[in-house]
């Protein structure tokens, strides 16, 4: 018996060289996806179009003499269109996030990872690299015998434009992702003088790596084994999911045959055989082995089963979206659509629908400007020259509007208290003002401590009351 000091190399040569040492990794296999034509194929370039020509067009698009949507991270405004938001609108950042997840949720629950399928950006930008790729090497084959080939001058110039492509797909994407921070119209120039500053050039580089390498390299390998998506949405399917399922019943035993023969009197199901599924697969699986979690819903095989299907004449529908429950007991599609509104789908809706709602009613009934009262800390108080008690106090007043606001100041909580600084103040489009208020009360109106007091900013209809405090001292 070996010694556990023994090493594995040991180990094997005392029992005769016959025992092999298991690797803990498996070595990565590349993937080469066929290209497949189809309606499910039809929909997600569909909304590859749909996304890309909003990502790269939004950032173009002008509203009121500046960009549309800009995060300006300088001047710690966000544009939106007509809405401007301040960092203190992070609320309505957390509303977005929480609708989203509710989204996936409920989207999961319907019909599984619908999202990874059509309109994730690590699918869409794949999907992108993989038809240069395409375009360039060729299809399925040809890339295969395309890497297996010596290198020669013909492969390293597909090779080489290849890599060009993909690059200048990224790096733009990099300046257009970058452009929502810096107004596009001012960067394009600084890109092409190189007169870039140090953040912009690090994130244009940055995030233009990170999407070559993604889309470029590791593809299916973010899917399975980088997105926490994949590993957390069995809690959010049940058996009432609709899935990409293969109709073992049907397709079983699957077996080559000519066209005319039999396949009953062969013993055989409706699966041919062909493996096309498996070819066209962008994660590599089986699909006839059932559901996996690297499955993403993009519904290829469906798609190239489907035509596969027609060429021999058999009905299709071998592999397609279905439910577990479905499958089993064979249910119309009505019994389908009935079992797929239960209790969780209903409750996600519901919740989700609360939300949005209060999210579009708080927007709507947004106040737009913003204030905030801050004591002058030098000098809780002191006394004028007249025998009164000063307080001074600094106003934030920030103009979420595209137009320039005017402002009334008013002060209200104790008898006497005026207000002998500028009652009426004008801040510009989207801009803030800090604006410094004296506030007086005469001796002996108020007893010695701190006297709750409200500060009213009104402007447009709108009437906003800040708490503070008046001191008076002892």
């Amino acid at each position: 018996m070996s010694t556990p000091s023994e090493s594995p190399k040991d180990q094997t040569a005392a029992n005769g060289g016959s025992q092999k040492v298991a690797s803990l990794y498996q070595a990565h296999k590349k993937i080469y996806p066929r290209s497949v034509a189809g309606l499910f194929n039809q929909w997600r370039w569909g909304l590859v179009f749909f996304t890309q020509i909003i990502f790269y067009g939004l950032a173009w698009l002008q509203w009121g003499g500046r960009q549309a949507v800009l995060f300006d991270l300088e001047a710690r405004r966000f544009y939106i269109f007509g809405l401007v938001l301040f960092p203190q609108d992070v609320v309505y950042l957390s509303g977005v996030l929480i609708i989203s997840a509710l989204l996936l949720f409920l989207f999961t629950a319907v019909a599984g990872r619908q999202w990874c399928g059509y309109a994730c950006p690590q699918t869409v930008y794949t999907e992108m690299f993989m038809w240069i790729e395409r375009m360039i090497e060729g299809d399925r084959a040809a890339r295969m015998r395309l890497d297996a080939a010596p290198m020669s001058s013909a492969k390293l110039a597909r090779k080489a434009a290849k890599q060009v492509a993909w690059i200048a797909l990224a790096v733009w994407t990099g300046i257009t992702l970058v452009g929502y921070f810096t107004p596009i119209r001012e960067l394009i120039p600084h890109v092409l003088h190189w007169r870039l500053g140090p953040w912009e050039t690090f994130w244009i580089f940055f995030y233009g790596f990170i999407l070559y390498l993604f889309a470029g390299y590791m593809r299916e390998q973010v899917c399975k084994y980088m997105c926490p998506y994949a590993r957390f949405q069995s809690a959010l399917f049940d058996r009432d999911t609709l899935i990409i399922s293969y109709d073992t019943q049907r397709g079983e035993q699957r077996g080559g045959r000519s066209k005319k023969a039999d396949p009953k009197a062969l013993g055989l199901g409706d699966c041919v055989d062909c493996t096309l599924c498996v070819q066209v697969c962008p994660t590599g699986i089986d699909i006839r082995n059932g559901l996996q979690y690297e499955c993403i819903s993009c519904a290829a095989c469906i798609d190239v089963c489907d035509e596969m299907m027609s060429k021999v004449g058999y009905s299709k529908g071998l592999i397609r979206y279905t439910t577990e429950n479905a499958l089993e007991q064979h249910w119309t599609p009505r019994q389908i659509l009935r079992h797929i509104l239960r209790p969780r789908v209903l409750i996600y809706g519901g919740i989700l629908a609360l939300i949005s709602i209060g999210f579009v009613t708080s927007l709507a009934l947004r106040i737009p400007y913003k204030v905030d009262v801050v004591r002058d800390r030098a000098t809780l108080a002191r006394f004028t020259d007249d025998g009164q008690i000063a307080n001074i106090y600094r106003i934030q007043i920030m103009n979420a509007s595209e137009k320039p606001q005017t402002y009334t100041l008013a002060v209200e909580g104790l008898n006497g208290l005026q207000m002998v600084s500028e009652k009426s103040v004008t801040v510009d489009s989207a801009q803030t003002l800090w604006v410094p208020v004296e506030l007086r009360l005469p001796y002996n109106a108020a007893a010695p401590g701190s006297h709750p007091i409200h500060i009213r900013i009104a402007s447009g209809g709108y009437n906003i009351a800040e708490k503070s405090v008046f001191m008076v001292p002892r």
